[in-house]
């Protein structure tokens, strides 16, 4: 540990920031790193765990877009190179113009137009939020645009590596800064607690280098490559310097930021036009649970749409949120709605109940990755197949349960550290939100209009002796479809 502070001081100093006047400025072969010192770094940067948390997520990258056909676009050199000065100057990030650069913006603006007025929609509602963890992180609120680079700020979305999202954290990463992952939660989907890891993340790395653009390209390929890279340079500490000897993928990401800043900056001029925001982040409040409750059974009992409450609540993996003593979950709601809730809660506490009693199998148990779970072997199990279940290695079951074979018994136990969830979403559905099934019957009946504030919960309170479950089959609702006022329901005679 000692050794590693040690280091950790002498790349802070050796990578101090300096002005922009002064970039690129070169380091005396006496200042750099020798072979031992960046093997050295970069294996305690590993057993740290400060990994890349990203970079072949997104689609947002457009692949090669510095060789695509850009000679159409509208936007000269000239003009170019004036606005970026103009972002130069009021950013810590050096935006410099480069032919790269140009190809790069011009194929975003030829590609990538018809996306940004939803992703702008978006924007509104988390760039707020990021900026309040950034300032109070002293990080450049620019960062936020990291965010769009990630994920395209989809905070479910997921590379094939396992990085997750809306600041790509892979699970060794997460770990490292506090991000919790169980069988109901992912926490690096969480929007605010994942920009927290992620902005303590960025400050570590900015300590490492003392320059904003090489902590953005480490936050993608790792510190260790880019000391690396500034090596191999001859000692050059500006990114365009080093970029041909950094990771590809690197060469292409931090280009993707520069030209996201640029076309948030300059939008107007680009008539890139917002959509309108679905809901606004201050237009939102939150509220803990006091028992496992769905996000169907919200949404039947209030009349907040299933798809809003799952946009809201994008950690929650099963749609579900699970009570656990301990533990603080809360359900994220509009504000004009959380009062709604409160008024309708016991009414949710028990419908969730009914469900559970009617539920064909259990709810999955909850339990914390990297926490020890015992597994009960069935018919049909191999080593293998529990492996992958699990998201484990093999030779690591066999280590935990001190195996001398792979030979397994029907109805062994065996002891799991579980790194990913066994169970599919789609397996553990409360019987809320069953599928859609035709159903008919015959006698007499009343139609019930839909009137604004109505909720499936408080039109089966109107009649006597009907539940939101009848009310569904008569009239074939099923999960995720809101009543909307104006819907005309049938509703049968006891």
């Amino acid at each position: 540990m000692k050794k590693f502070l040690l280091l950790l001081l002498f790349t802070t100093s050796l990578f101090a920031q300096t002005p922009k006047d002064a970039i690129p400025k070169k380091i005396t072969q006496a200042d750099l790193f020798s072979d031992y010192d960046i093997v050295l770094i970069d294996s305690l940067l590993m057993d740290t765990k400060y990994k890349s948390p990203l970079y072949e997520t997104s689609t947002y990258i457009i692949k090669d877009a510095e060789t695509k056909d850009v000679s159409n676009v509208t936007l000269s050199t000239e003009l170019l190179k004036e606005r970026l000065q103009k972002v130069n100057a009021k950013t810590p990030f050096h935006i410099a113009y480069n032919p790269a650069l140009e190809k790069v913006i011009k194929s975003y603006l030829k590609y990538r137009k018809r996306y940004y007025p939803a992703l702008m929609a978006k924007a509104e509602y988390y760039f707020p939020m990021f900026e309040k963890y950034l300032d109070q992180y002293d990080i450049p609120l620019e960062m936020k645009y990291l965010a769009i680079v990630e994920s395209a700020l989809d905070p479910t979305a997921k590379s094939r590596v396992g990085a997750t999202g809306l600041w790509q954290f892979m699970y060794p990463t997460g770990v490292q800064y506090n991000l919790k992952v169980s069988s109901y939660v992912d926490e690096r989907q969480d929007p605010v607690k994942a920009t927290i890891a992620a902005c303590k993340y960025l400050s570590d790395l900015y300590n490492i280098f003392g320059d904003w653009d090489l902590a953005l390209a480490a936050y993608n390929s790792g510190p260790g490559n880019v000391a690396k890279a500034i090596k191999r340079s001859g000692g050059y500490r500006n990114y365009w310097n080093i970029r041909p000897f950094l990771p590809q993928e690197t060469a292409s990401y931090v280009p993707a930021f520069y030209a996201t800043m640029y076309l948030f900056e300059y939008q107007k001029e680009h008539d890139l036009i917002a959509d309108a925001p679905q809901i606004r982040h201050f237009e939102t409040d939150t509220i803990h649970v006091k028992k496992t409750i769905s996000f169907d059974h919200v949404s039947e009992t209030t009349g907040i749409s299933s798809e809003l409450i799952q946009f809201l609540n994008p950690s929650y993996k099963l749609d579900i949120i699970p009570f656990v003593e301990g533990k603080n979950y809360v359900i994220t709601l509009p504000r004009k709605n959380s009062f709604n809730f409160i008024e309708s809660e016991d009414a949710i506490y028990t419908l969730a109940e009914a469900d559970a009693s009617k539920r064909e199998k259990p709810l999955p148990k909850y339990f914390e990755m990297d926490k020890r779970i015992r597994y009960k072997v069935r018919s049909g199990d191999f080593l293998g197949k529990i492996a992958n279940k699990f998201g484990v290695r093999v030779s690591e079951i066999k280590r935990w349960n001190r195996m001398k074979t792979s030979r397994l018994k029907i109805g062994q136990r065996l002891s799991i550290y579980p790194k990913k969830i066994a169970i599919l979403k789609s397996s553990v559905k409360v019987s809320s939100t069953k599928k859609k099934e035709k159903f008919s019957k015959k006698g007499a009946f009343e139609t019930y209009t839909v009137r604004k504030g109505d909720s499936l919960w408080t039109i089966s309170r109107k009649f006597k002796n009907v539940s939101i479950d009848e009310i569904k089959k008569w009239n074939n609702i099923w999960s995720g479809k809101s009543i909307k006022p104006g819907t005309k329901l049938k509703i049968y005679k006891s």
